[in-house]
């Protein structure tokens, strides 16, 4: 049974400083996924650009094996920056969070090609995914964090729900900016050397989300911890020693949203142009629309949650998994630009059912003096388990069974392991059958 802690309210913000909030986590969340995302979105120019002709699918796979290095190396940074902001504070921690990926993703649009420099290519890729990785495993812990503790107590699920907002808005940006690239310039072209352009756009980006976060204050919760004197000094051994049953309970939530996350936006565009035989315009406006719709559905969700309960939205969203996911993509195998955007977007609005209570339901697992440790070191390392692996998986089953459909039922088999978590481990915390006052 998850150890749920009765949190008291804490000193509260006036309005103006919660829409400062919004803006400020919110960009450089927006900041910090379009620099991880934009990788997924180009994958298939990736791997034509950093390894060698001749087997555009063993290409592929390289491409996610190296995606797949950016979130093995996630659970350090969790391990790192979680604890580090229950220690000096989420801004401080945010702040450096989005100019080092920022760093990481332009140093990727600089980067020499296998044609250049050889087996070198693949290497500094890794390099900089991995940097990417790291900064990347303080990040969602820490906005959720955010947002969680500035909002009103009545209104946790929609703030809490804009983490997930601002990041689709950014594979939306990412997506879209692929779509228009590849329509002005060509394949030819966005594979010689436009490629390079949304990764460069990262620079100017992380240092618009720094200045936002600098000016951002810390939360109430955390100043009056301060205040107090009671900031946690070992904030590692206390969460594990404190926190331990509840980390596993989070991990369990989390399973499905990495694997629904990087399913749909990277592993997506690449089944529609290698597997399903789509142009790249086509992929990208699918990818555009589904992305589009999960944004703007997510805060209308986490707002549900916050009347209704966040486990009808959980269990909506991962039995919708297990019961739609193989129909959804039997529509985009149809070869029809319609269907597979309503394909998408199925699937893309039981993310935001999910999503829209998720990140409340993880931050009213802990009390605040370990609660962005507590939350980024599970979350990292089930994202890095299971939604870091899932393009390369997806991919193999493929190649491996020839049968066009089979990532369903991976996506199929992860929501069944939150469904059973959240049936059997997670209590409600809003709405009127709330069995715990968070």
């Amino acid at each position: 049974m998850s150890e749920q802690v009765a949190v008291p309210e804490t000193v509260s913000a006036d309005p103006v400083p919660r829409r400062k909030v919004l803006l400020a986590a919110g960009a450089g969340h927006f900041v910090e996924w379009f620099d991880m995302g934009i990788y997924g979105t180009l994958s298939t120019v990736i791997a034509a650009n950093f390894f060698a002709a001749g087997d555009p699918a063993a290409a592929l796979l390289s491409t996610f094996a190296v995606f797949a290095a950016g979130f093995v190396i996630r659970p350090l940074g969790g391990l790192f920056f979680g604890p580090l902001a229950d220690r000096i504070g989420r801004q401080r921690v945010l702040a450096i969070v989005v100019l080092t990926t920022s760093l990481a993703t332009f140093a990727i649009g600089v980067l020499p090609t296998y044609h250049a420099v050889g087996a070198l290519a693949p290497l500094l890729l890794v390099v900089a995914r991995l940097v990417q990785g790291f900064a990347a495993g303080g990040e969602t812990s820490s906005a959720v964090t955010v947002l969680y503790e500035y909002a009103p107590k009545h209104r946790r699920g929609f703030f809490s729900s804009f983490a997930d907002t601002f990041g689709f808005a950014a594979f939306v940006f990412g997506s879209g900016l692929a779509l228009l690239l590849t329509a002005s310039f060509g394949d030819a072209t966005m594979t010689s050397w436009a490629w390079r352009l949304p990764f460069l756009l990262a620079l100017p980006l992380g240092l618009a989300g720094l200045y936002l976060r600098l000016k951002l204050q810390d939360t109430p919760e955390f100043r009056e911890l301060e205040a107090k004197g009671e900031v946690t000094e070992s904030p590692v051994r206390e969460t594990f020693r404190t926190g331990g049953k509840a980390m596993l309970v989070l991990a369990g939530l989390v399973v499905i949203k990495g694997v629904a996350h990087w399913t749909l936006q990277t592993f997506m565009p690449s089944y529609l142009q290698t597997t399903l035989h789509f142009t790249k315009v086509q992929s990208f406006i699918a990818s555009t629309v589904c992305l589009a719709v999960v944004a703007v559905a997510v805060p209308f969700a986490g707002a549900l949650s916050d009347r209704i309960g966040r486990r009808p939205l959980l269990i909506a969203g991962t039995a919708g998994f297990i019961v739609l996911t193989w129909p959804s993509l039997l529509l985009m195998s149809l070869g029809n630009t319609f269907l597979a955007v309503l394909g998408m977007v199925v699937l893309g609005l039981l993310i935001a059912a999910y999503d829209g209570a998720v990140s409340a339901t993880m931050a009213e697992l802990f009390p605040p003096r370990i609660r962005s440790g507590a939350i980024a070191i599970p979350y990292n390392i089930a994202v890095s388990l299971f939604g870091g692996t899932a393009p390369y998986i997806a991919t193999w089953l493929i190649s491996a069974s020839g049968y066009r459909l089979s990532p369903a039922f991976y996506v199929m088999l992860t929501a069944a392991i939150t469904l059973v978590t959240v049936l059997r481990v997670v209590r409600e915390t809003a709405g009127p059958k709330a069995r715990v006052v968070a």
